[in-house]
């Protein structure tokens, strides 16, 4: 595969990630290149670590993967996405650092699946895994900043829409798994 194919597949992959940045800029009063960079580093270590770990699986876990994998996404997306709103209603504080793992997990298991995709044709792995980290790293960056902008003019209804998105991101990735939507 050639660099631009890999780099489409970090850009398509990488979305997921991206929603999910701009929902932890929604809940920022005050962009921080901390934050961003937690953000940043999170999925996109995930999203090459995911390719790697589905590669030297190979082939003959793929039925297993991809049974659950949908499932796994839409449960973490959907207790993340709702403790959300529950915070957003109540006026707590967001324990975002606790997050980070369920939601860099959730937002990478499809990058598992192209993992074992890769091994079947004999993609150059390594490569390829830091393309799509280093892509993914950089969408989740320009994430947070587009949702501080947005988030620190509606703070608490944003922390809500953010909620309800990774609800919608959760749902999306289950019904398309289970053949009933198709994008």
């Amino acid at each position: 595969m050639s660099f631009l194919e890999i780099l489409l597949i970090g850009i398509g992959l990488s979305m997921d990630a991206f929603s999910v940045s701009v929902c932890k800029g929604l809940t920022t009063k005050h962009f921080s290149w901390k934050m961003a960079l937690t953000c940043g580093l999170w999925f996109g270590f995930f999203q090459a670590l995911m390719p790697l770990i589905g590669y030297f699986l190979g082939a003959q876990f793929e039925q297993y993967i991809t049974s659950v994998d949908h499932w796994i996404a839409f449960g973490l997306l959907f207790l993340i996405g709702a403790n959300m709103i529950r915070e957003a209603v109540k006026g707590t504080e967001n324990s975002s650092q606790l997050q980070m793992l369920p939601l860099a997990v959730a937002t990478s298991i499809d990058a598992l699946a192209v993992g074992v995709s890769f091994a079947c044709i004999q993609v150059e792995i390594w490569s390829s895994a830091l393309i799509i980290g280093l892509t993914t790293f950089a969408f989740s960056i320009a994430g947070v900043k587009i949702g501080n902008v947005f988030g620190s003019k509606f703070e608490k209804e944003a922390e809500i829409v953010g909620g309800i998105i990774l609800i919608l991101i959760g749902l999306k990735i289950l019904l398309e798994h289970l053949g009933i939507l198709s994008l």
